[in-house]
């Protein structure tokens, strides 16, 4: 077998790899004050709370030390679930430290919703009702999320104007004033929404990383790229919008192995051509109205300020072009000494020397870079995120080596990475329709 099927094969192993991930989703919670009583309903991934994994910028508990402890705990069926998570209720109450005018709020359990035990590679969201009694007339709340938690989504309700906020890394809500009246302003929503849409391609967004390289790797020329990538972008606009505002609405079931067919379509376009075909965009078009549901369903889940709906549907909007723009400048970034000497523009030597300094570097980083501080940032292991950018570093050096070789760039990079991409996208196809 020859060096570069050898990679191939090594770049495919290691995105298997990711192809399982056990996503950590933001937790939810709706806050109403009336009557005199707070109620306080959180969904939110009880596994990983019950196991005391550290969720501060976590995104895939398998790059946790309780891996193995949340997967068993998905196992469980939903009473002896519930009966763990009541022995963890009080410590939750305390760190939350939800205050109603600056007294703390003594909430008790009214009911638990856990779902059946299902695909145990996939978060299971637990309803935790909890409530307590305030002060007649009370003015303003204000919550304490603690950073272990990850993420959290409040959204106030019963009022006009409701407060929304968008807590991580141990953010406290500041005052909400229970008569309504705190929501965002139109600038506010959206540029707090920008994050919230860049997150949902880099980390979370790994097959829309996949087809967004999968565009990429068709042709070193801009031309091709930029008719790609708008046809890509004006697509999931108008599904994004017409999702967001419940237009339209497909089942995750139908969307989700669609948009693995994907990018498995683009990537073996990448082999079996050798440019931008006349409907390849069109193709691209179609695909991406597909996409923007997937990011609907995403928002769905995060709910939009109802007061100031376009403008975070726009700041989503704007934040996945960030992310997707920044993947392709990475991708970019990474090969273009290759492309460079492809091209006759720099020697092979010069070549030789980054490339090969390059892979060594990812390779010891992949070892030496302390897991929970790559986790905090990316939410991945590092030998997940490190050992495929060797794997595209070394297939960029036997580039730089065969530059002898006609359109070398193609035959060594584009070809074997698209390669890697079609299995990747073929596996998530398979396991989205039959696992």
């Amino acid at each position: 077998m020859s060096m570069r099927y050898l990679f191939l094969f090594w770049l495919g192993l290691v995105a298997a790899t990711t192809a399982a991930a056990h996503e950590v989703s933001p937790a939810i919670a709706d806050l109403t004050v009336t009557d005199g009583r707070a109620e306080f309903e959180l969904a939110f991934s009880a596994e990983a709370v019950i196991a005391g994994v550290d969720l501060e910028g976590v995104q895939d508990t398998n790059a946790t030390d309780q891996a193995a402890e949340v997967d068993a705990l998905r196992a469980l069926p939903p009473e002896e679930l519930e009966a763990r998570l009541r022995e963890t209720v009080p410590d939750m109450v305390a760190a939350m430290d939800l205050r109603v005018d600056g007294e703390p709020v003594p909430l008790e359990v009214e009911s638990i919703a856990i779902p059946p035990v299902g695909n145990v590679d996939l978060t299971r969201s637990t309803v935790l009702v909890l409530s307590g009694p305030v002060p007649q007339g009370a003015g303003v709340a204000e919550m304490q999320w603690p950073a272990e938690y990850g993420t959290l989504i409040l959204r106030q309700q019963g009022v006009e104007e409701p407060y929304t906020g968008y807590l991580t890394g141990g953010e406290g809500s500041g005052e909400i004033a229970l008569a309504g009246g705190d929501a965002e302003t139109g600038w506010q929503a959206f540029l707090r929404y920008i994050p919230v849409g860049f997150e949902h391609i880099v980390p979370l967004g790994l097959d829309h990383i996949l087809f967004v390289l999968g565009l990429f790797f068709l042709s070193t020329r801009l031309g091709p790229l930029l008719w790609q990538v708008s046809a890509f972008t004006l697509a999931h606009t108008v599904t994004l919008a017409l999702g967001a505002l419940g237009y339209v609405s497909v089942p995750a079931s139908i969307v989700e192995p669609i948009i693995a067919a994907s990018i498995v379509f683009v990537a073996v376009e990448n082999v079996v051509s050798n440019g931008l075909s006349r409907w390849r965009p069109l193709v691209v078009f179609v695909f991406g109205l597909l996409h923007g549901l997937g990011f609907a369903s995403v928002l769905g889940e995060f709910g939009l300020p109802q007061g100031q709906f376009v403008p975070a549907l726009l700041g989503f909007n704007v934040g996945v072009e960030i992310g997707q723009l920044s993947v392709i400048a990475a991708a970019f970034a990474l090969v273009w000494v290759a492309l460079r000497v492809d091209a006759v523009d720099m020697a092979d030597r010069s070549g030789l020397v980054f490339y090969g300094v390059l892979a060594v570097a990812f390779l010891a980083l992949a070892f030496i870079t302390p897991e929970t501080d790559l986790a905090a940032v990316l939410g991945v292991a590092p030998q997940v995120f490190f050992i495929p950018l060797a794997g595209l570093s070394l297939l960029c050096l036997l580039s730089v080596v065969n530059v002898d070789k006609l359109d070398s760039y193609r035959t060594f990079v584009a070809v074997p990475a698209s390669v890697v991409i079609a299995l990747v996208g073929a596996w998530w196809f398979v396991e989205r329709v039959f696992l």
